[in-house]
């Protein structure tokens, strides 16, 4: 199904550009630290990468410190205006977080629009919206729900453009699940690149499933076949003409399956990417090499649950689910394409299949996503102004083991406190570790959670219990919260928890679990 364009509609569209959340056991982390903020950079700055070349840089922004108290849920926006003179290049964005970030989707506007000091602030106060701002600028990035740390990389040639005066900004999702106050810090670093090696600037797309119907106790799949060549045509004046350079899927914590393929064409039903399971990584995948979708008719995507809940799972935040894919590509129209009338249309053995049309709308790519003039080409790396005491984005060096002698968090050392501070803000929270997706088979929501603890069989190679009562240096669970790079029974390191993260939790929080587990591990 077709609908008119509308730059009202394609704004809505892009404005929730979301990216995916997840965990798994044995998915590495990076041993990077956190230096406590992050800081500016010029052509030979380093991050996690090293010296970049002459041709290249990066600037690196903190966006300060926010508590959330005790079982706080919050949705601020957030700002960085970049100060630039000229246009930006950004080939790449890493974004990183001390926890409590549930997803953020990232814009550049004109530093003009919802005027206002950088850091955090009310949405409303400023009338953010993210339809204005995908109208109005472009989308840069998306977190991946719950990520710590991770950088969409673009493939060489590809970029996102920051045109001169120009801001970053988000509209963030924060929680805090555990029964203490919780501080994080949130940091961001772009790559940019020489306008001589841009040959691409980047337009994005979004495919969005809004119909969800998740019985309890099933396993369900959508699938919708979106056909945007006329609309395409129509746009542009065209050809559809889209090569694909970025993928980012999203779905919460009862997805377990996300599917990219094209519709039509010479290579009608070629999966071009697949996501199983559930992880703590970004899941965006770029290709160097396009897809390039001349001669199809557009593409079909499908995300899948296991919705182990016993009430019906619908759209929406909480503990309800989403579906939806954010694309980067070269392509002359902007394009959302939208799922909202499901059908059951039968069943793949256990597993409920379902179906909806797909609506597609779109306008003509922004003017300001133009390529480099020749000026530019011809000179010099600008690099805008940044902040002398910002650090590096976060030292891969400085992650720091829990001290042996560290306070523990003020109070009675419980296991029902280790649940309600630690194990929710880390182990459930960033490590998924809660429900029938459990990764390692390891929940640590369960209404059981000492035996939950006691008797669970390790899955690393260990010789060491989760728990060992008396004796938390014998027990695999405190080495994996205290230590930056835990070993296993081989001495080969392994990640420590919670995954994905530049640093360990609070040291307080893994001290109250130390104490607990030195008392004897009672459930109390």
């Amino acid at each position: 199904m077709r609908m008119s364009i509308s730059k009202q509609n394609v704004a809505l569209a892009l404005g929730a550009a979301l990216a995916l959340v997840g965990c798994k056991d044995e998915a590495p982390a990076p041993s990077a630290g956190d230096s406590g903020s992050s800081g500016g950079a010029d052509s030979g700055s380093e991050g996690s990468s090293g010296a970049l070349p002459e041709d290249r840089a990066e600037v690196v922004h903190s966006f300060g410190n926010i508590q959330l108290g005790p079982l706080e849920e919050t949705q601020p926006c957030i700002q960085w205006t970049l100060d630039n003179d000229e246009p930006l290049y950004v080939s790449a964005v890493t974004i990183a977080n001390d926890g409590g970030f549930h997803h953020s989707n990232w814009f550049i506007v004109p530093e003009d629009l919802f005027p206002g000091d950088d850091g955090f602030f009310n949405c409303g106060d400023r009338g953010f919206t993210e339809i204005e701002a995908a109208i109005s600028g472009t989308v840069l990035t998306a977190q991946s729900t719950q990520s710590r740390f991770e950088t969409m990389q673009l493939p060489p040639g590809v970029v996102v453009k920051a045109p001169p005066r120009h801001k970053v900004i988000a509209g963030g999702h924060l929680l805090n699940l555990s029964a203490s106050n919780y501080d994080t810090e949130l940091r961001m670093a772009l790559e940019i690149v020489h306008p001589r090696e841009v040959e691409v600037v980047a337009a994005p797309f979004r495919l969005t499933y809004y119909d969800l119907q998740i019985p309890g106790f099933t396993e369900a799949r959508f699938t919708s076949h979106c056909n945007v060549s006329s609309l395409y045509e129509d746009a542009s004046g065209e050809p559809l003409d889209i090569k694909l350079y970025y993928v980012l899927p999203h779905y919460h914590y009862l997805g377990n399956y996300f599917d990219l393929s094209i519709l039509g064409g010479p290579n009608d039903g070629t999966s071009v990417f697949r996501l199983d399971g559930f992880n703590a990584d970004a899941n965006g995948q770029g290709f160097p090499e396009p897809i390039n979708l001349s001669g199809a008719e557009g593409l079909s995507f499908t995300c899948g649950f296991n919705n182990w809940t016993d009430f019906e799972v619908g759209w929406g935040i909480g503990d309800q689910e989403m579906c939806v894919m954010l694309g980067l590509a070269d392509s002359r129209v902007l394009m959302d394409a939208s799922a909202d009338s499901n059908q059951v249309v039968g069943t793949d053995g256990e597993i409920l299949l379902n179906e909806s049309n797909c609506n597609v709308i779109g306008l003509p790519k922004n003017a300001g996503q133009s390529l480099p003039t020749a000026e530019e080409i011809a000179a010099p790396l600008y690099v805008p102004p940044s902040d002398p005491t910002d650090a590096g984005l976060p030292p891969v060096d400085d992650c720091v083991d829990v001290p042996a002698g560290a306070s523990a968090a003020p109070g009675e050392a419980t296991l029902s406190r280790v649940r309600d501070t630690l194990l929710v803000s880390t182990c459930q929270f960033s490590s998924c570790h809660a429900g029938s997706n459990a990764a390692a088979g390891l929940d640590l929501a369960s209404p059981t959670l000492h035996s939950e603890l006691l008797e669970h069989q390790v899955q690393a190679n260990t010789t060491l219990p989760l728990i060992a009562p008396g004796d938390p240096e014998g027990s695999w669970l405190y080495q994996l919260v205290s230590r930056c790079n835990p070993e296993d029974g081989s001495g080969a390191v392994v990640s420590h928890m919670p995954l994905n993260s530049p640093k360990l939790s609070d040291p307080a929080l893994a001290a109250l679990l130390r104490d607990w587990i030195n008392a004897g591990a009672q459930d109390n």
